[in-house]
């Protein structure tokens, strides 16, 4: 089934052009079904492009979704116009007294300050609780993943000596868990982070379950049970340049960065990059509406709904 974006949306005609299946209102309301409701808090810089990963990720599930696009309501983005934004989006003051199948919520560029001081925490904070009363399930990716971590279960992060920056093998760890239904053992997984959690820091009676994890980066995926959040601290969703973009952007500012590992064809940043990753996005976001659609309520009024054991694999 096909996803229902906003009409004249940027990314529709780059998702039409890759085959990705859209629905218009009119063919939406003709197939008799409640579409899930899936929210997306976009923090990134960069919206259209988030947009058109996120929405790339949803159109591949076989299910129809309705995306809307939520902004904070206390911070003006300066990287995209005012008229994209006035088209597009929803402050969530606007959307507060909606209920939701899903809510999505990127990262952002502010990982290296503290908590407190990033411009719109308390909002931030206030629709992680709000999310409790009022959104099936969050999926949190991640900076957005780092902050609800601390949020709900005062989880610290960590600034690293230097950028986690590539594309690094991740383990399976949570392996009966529905969300790594289909997954390799090992799993290839973009990184770009300046800042860490670490594993020795997750409160033992929490319930948090560890789903991926890398030798080498660390804590990738974990599922909260109890809080209805996941959480995501790398990028599944990204376009097979978008970490190239990152390297060459930085290099061109005089930014000391390295290579990004495991990334570039014998390590050239003249080559192009090949994606290895793409078919485990689809299956992660995949799996995700998949429980969605197994826990969520037909009625929305009734979300948030008790959700039953995660849903075994293998």
């Amino acid at each position: 089934m096909p996803i229902k974006v906003p009409d004249n949306l940027p990314a529709q005609a780059t998702l039409e052009t890759e085959g990705v299946r859209l629905i218009t209102e009119e063919a939406a309301v003709r197939q008799d079904v409640r579409p899930l409701e899936i929210a997306l808090l976009n923090l990134m810089p960069e919206k259209i492009k988030t947009e058109t990963q996120i929405a790339r990720l949803l159109g591949a599930t076989p299910l129809q979704i309705q995306l809307t696009l939520v902004t904070t309501s206390s911070y003006a983005p300066r990287n995209t116009s005012a008229e994209h934004m006035l088209a597009f989006y929803r402050p969530w003051e606007d959307v507060r007294e909606r209920k939701f199948d899903g809510l999505i919520i990127t990262g952002a560029p502010v990982e290296t300050l503290p908590f407190q001081d990033v411009a719109y925490w308390r909002e931030l904070t206030r629709i992680f609780d709000w999310s409790q009363s009022h959104v099936q399930e969050t999926f949190n990716i991640c900076w957005a993943g780092q902050a609800a971590l601390q949020h709900f279960h005062g989880v610290p992060k960590y600034e690293l000596p230097e950028k986690l920056f590539g594309v690094f093998p991740h383990h399976v760890r949570g392996g009966r868990d529905g969300l790594l239904r289909g997954f390799n053992d090992e799993t290839p997984v973009p990184v770009s982070r300046h800042t860490e959690v670490r594993r020795g820091d997750l409160p033992d009676v929490a319930g948090l379950s560890v789903l991926l994890e890398s030798d080498e980066t660390g804590l990738c995926l974990i599922r909260d049970e109890a809080r209805r959040q996941i959480y995501m601290f790398n990028h599944l969703e990204y376009d097979t340049a978008t970490l190239a973009d990152e390297y060459h952007r930085d290099v061109a500012a005089g930014m000391e960065i390295g290579l990004p590992a495991y990334y570039f064809p014998d390590d050239d940043p003249s080559r192009a990059p090949i994606n290895r990753w793409r078919a485990h996005a689809n299956v992660l976001f995949g799996n995700w509406i998949n429980d969605l659609y197994q826990s969520t309520s037909f009625e929305l009024a009734d979300i948030p709904v008790p959700r039953p054991p995660p849903r075994q694999s293998g």
